[in-house]
């Protein structure tokens, strides 16, 4: 699910910088010393799991174990929903804008720390250290938005039809929210989520993603460094069926917020819709990218590469469907085959993009690709692994582009996760649409032309949650609501002031007074 855009272009990257397992260098004192294993936090204390089993970390770029990372079960998930919940009251009744003075310190010290964290991140994911960097400049200014917020914690106002009576609406804190991310973009999805979840006055359970433990830990450390009160933020590791599981059935867990698959989303909803829990979900994409036959062929060609490469092409705004007019479609395919063809797959400043997560999702995307060719679909570069040297044992998928696949295929419709994206070639303009929207997803979207007609006939008439002209399928940013249609969510909007939303809900006051008792 990345959502975020470090730079308006697809650059190249600043090099991955060595870290050791146990501390990550810093020119200043470090606050993020890594322990051999990571430990839950709850407030104030670290504890392994319940019962001392632990889970492997396994560096994607190279395959071998990091650290170990404490494996909880329903008893873990019990102790942190107990915690939470006596802690919840008291943080509730300090003012919002205390609270948000609390979430300044936060993003202040991750300023302060932003190059530690990026080890982390860069370490735990495979990516280059400056587009980690990037990743946590964007956590950072997710910090400093919401908590600003706690400036600006809107209600409303309203007129009544009876005399001497005010009518007003009030936001109240849910209780517990419990928070359950992706691994993409790990420590932006962390802040995507606990920045206003913590201002709106609930207290949190993070379950952190198993793939990306190190980012996680390191924001719980900054929670309390910054003064947040003991058991108001919480971080749970552990697989997702030992661990979230238990999490989305708590009894008393107020609101789920979960970024992951639609498959996983819809488990979700049904299960924490039995006991009327609030559920938000932001799940897949299938994103269409549209080049038209008056469009910046070379800007497209950019967009097109950040939109279905960068990041290893793990983001829920992925541009996974490049759908072309037939008068360029030669001269595109060409010109997106060569960028493609020179783009260089690695962890260095030098390199485009690093490996997918972890081995299960290159097995799986790369089966996809093989049961498309042998549906029919030609893959036009990639679509392998890429080994050697230079590689070692680590998860890198070549940059692949396949053609010749329908708009009703299994591959249109499935979200891969990867570096993969597909060709369709169209007449014109009617075309294009019908193939975008046709489709199980409705998450972003963009279209290439000159012409503002159809630019705006298209941001009115894509099934979207984002729509983009001239630019990526990626690329949101903190103040601006993000979120998607049919499968791809359930309505809400994290992000922006709409994230409030999210985690709040709306009381409605009436005062009724008597001016004869003046």
């Amino acid at each position: 699910m990345c959502r975020y855009e470090a730079c308006s272009t697809f650059a190249r990257y600043a090099a991955l910088t060595p870290m050791s397992t146990t501390t990550v260098s810093s020119t200043r004192t470090s606050l993020l010393a890594l322990p051999s294993t990571i430990p839950n936090q709850f407030g104030g204390q670290d504890a392994g799991a319940a019962d001392g089993r632990t889970f492997d970390k396994v560096d994607p770029a190279t395959g071998r174990v990091i650290c170990q990372v404490a494996r909880s079960g329903a008893a873990d998930v019990s102790r942190a929903v107990e915690t939470a919940k006596r802690a919840q009251p008291a943080w509730a009744a300090t003012t919002v804008v205390k609270r948000g003075e609390i979430l300044r310190r936060m993003a202040i010290l991750m300023q302060e720390h932003r190059g530690e964290i990026a080890d982390l991140v860069a370490r735990e994911t495979g990516k280059s250290r400056k587009d980690a960097l990037g990743e946590t400049d964007a956590a950072i200014e997710m910090g400093f938005f919401v908590a600003g917020e706690g400036r600006r914690f809107y209600g409303a106002t309203s007129t009544s039809a009876v005399p001497n009576k005010t009518a007003m609406v009030i936001r109240q804190p849910l209780g517990v929210a419990g928070l359950i991310i992706a691994a993409n973009t790990p420590i932006a999805n962390v802040a995507w989520k606990a920045f206003p979840a913590l201002l709106c006055g609930n207290s949190a359970i993070l379950k952190a993603a198993e793939d990306t433990p190190l980012s996680a830990w390191a924001f719980g450390v900054i929670a309390r460094a910054a003064g947040l009160p003991d058991g108001v933020y919480t971080t749970l590791h552990g697989l997702g069926e030992e661990a979230g599981a238990p999490l989305v059935q708590h009894a008393d867990v107020d609101v789920i917020s979960f970024t992951g698959s639609t498959d996983v989303g819809r488990w979700i909803a049904e299960t924490a819709g039995r006991r009327l829990a609030k559920v938000c979900l932001e799940l897949g994409g299938k994103n269409p990218l549209i080049v038209c036959d008056d469009a910046d062929l070379k800007n497209a060609v950019t967009w097109t590469l950040g939109s279905a490469f960068s990041n290893a092409g793990q983001r829920c705004a992925a541009g996974s469907r490049i759908i072309v007019f037939d008068a360029v479609y030669d001269e595109f395919r060409a010109m997106l085959l060569e960028a493609a063809g020179a783009l260089s797959v690695g962890t260095a400043d030098t390199d485009d993009y690093g490996p997918v997560i972890n081995e299960d999702q290159l097995t799986n995307m790369l089966a996809a690709v093989g049961r498309a060719t042998k549906a029919g679909a030609v893959v036009l570069t990639g679509g392998r692994r890429l080994t050697g040297e230079r590689y070692g044992g680590g998860y890198f998928v070549a940059p692949t582009i396949l053609e010749h696949v329908g708009p009703g295929d299994d591959i249109s419709r499935t979200e891969l996760f990867g570096p993969i994206t597909i060709l369709y070639r169209v007449k014109d303009f009617e075309e294009a649409l019908r193939v975008a929207n046709d489709s199980p997803f409705g998450l972003t979207a963009a279209i290439h032309t000159r012409n503002i007609n159809r630019a705006m006939a298209f941001v009115g008439r894509i099934q979207s949650g984002v729509a983009v002209v001239n630019g990526g399928t990626y690329g949101s940013e903190p103040h601006m609501p993000f979120g998607g249609l049919r499968q791809s969510g359930n309505g809400w909007r994290e992000a922006g002031a709409q994230a409030l939303d999210v985690y709040s809900d709306l009381k409605t006051v009436y005062i009724l007074h008597d001016p004869a008792q003046n």
